[in-house]
């Protein structure tokens, strides 16, 4: 996007997707005017923050009837955390109804981090935090975001002193359900180095996928896995995307005891030992990750972490508001 210039922070912004959302909402700057999708943004996150307000009914969903300019021209952002990259591919804008956003509206800042499977993708990728940092400017909150390079830095030391030797951690595979297909799923790879996959390589989690040369789901490899391959990479743990706000009971009626009933899937260890949780959101920013490695931690080291909080609630809810 080269050089972008701000006189102050923005009032009114939008992202598309939940990493920046996240971000911006982290800072202090309030909530997104509009999502991708409802059902992708961890919202039951922001609203366990004591004292924060938060109210999803509020934000814009961009994702059903396609994603128009007028629409963006409704929401009148001072700044645009997208990607334009992806209102290209996924709503068929061209670069001229960009500019127009930018020039009439407000610039477009952001970049698709999520995964770095993707041939399109070929300028820099950024980490969770190199480009929470690039939005902690924009919103000249760094002391904000200094706070929650503390906390974060926090968590990973209380991850090393608890996990367990290299040689007790489960071997997992990471899942995605292609609907409409039966028994088949997009496999995704820890190693891809995307923000979607950090909290499993921070867990320090074997991927069942990197003793194979099945690769990372892109938009232009969406090949899938049946019930034989996953026999035959036969992870100890299995982790399913897509049920992010599901309850444990959905989660259990709606995978597990599909996967548990489906014929011959007990030649999976995972399956066989009812080692399925789900993965949580494709998207996330500071605070997600929080949650989504808190979760993740409970349920692949009960015994380590159960009585550990590497989600604090108390905590991030005093940063967002300030209270440093």
């Amino acid at each position: 996007m080269g050089s972008v210039e701000f006189d102050s922070p923005p009032e009114r912004w939008t992202a598309l997707l939940p990493t920046f959302a996240d971000m911006a909402f982290a800072l202090g700057g309030g909530q997104t005017l509009g999502i991708q999708d409802h059902a992708r943004f961890a919202n039951e996150v922001f609203e366990a923050l004591p004292g924060v307000e938060f109210n999803a009914d509020e934000i814009v969903e961009l994702v059903n009837d396609g994603v128009s300019k007028e629409l963006f021209y409704e929401m009148n952002a001072d700044v645009h955390f997208i990607d334009p990259h992806l209102l290209r591919l996924w709503y068929d804008w061209d670069q001229a109804d960009v500019d127009e956003i930018s020039d009439n509206l407000g610039p477009f800042f952001g970049n698709f981090i999520r995964r770095h499977s993707d041939d399109w993708h070929d300028y820099k990728y950024y980490t969770l935090y190199e480009a929470f940092e690039l939005v902690a400017e924009v919103f000249q909150a760094q002391e904000r975001y200094q706070a929650y390079v503390e906390l974060h830095e926090e968590m990973l030391e209380s991850i090393d002193e608890r996990l367990p030797s290299a040689d007790q951690r489960p071997t997992a595979l990471l899942i995605y359900p292609a609907s409409g297909s039966g028994f088949q799923f997009f496999p995704f790879r820890f190693d891809d180095g995307g923000i979607s996959t950090k909290q499993w390589r921070d867990l320090g989690l074997t991927d069942a996928l990197s003793a194979t040369d099945v690769g990372h789901y892109s938009f232009s490899d969406r090949g899938t896995l049946d019930l034989e391959s996953l026999i035959e990479i036969d992870p100890e743990v299995l982790l399913v995307r897509n049920h992010g706000g599901a309850s444990e009971s959905e989660f259990q009626s709606e995978v597990v005891e599909p996967l548990q009933a489906e014929d011959g899937s007990n030649g999976v260890q995972a399956i066989q030992n009812g080692a399925i949780y789900s993965a949580g959101y494709l998207d996330q920013g500071p605070i997600i990750n929080f949650y989504h490695t808190d979760r993740a931690a409970k349920d692949i080291y009960p015994d380590s972490f159960e009585d550990v909080t590497l989600f604090d609630r108390e905590r991030i809810a005093e940063i967002v508001q300030g209270n440093l």
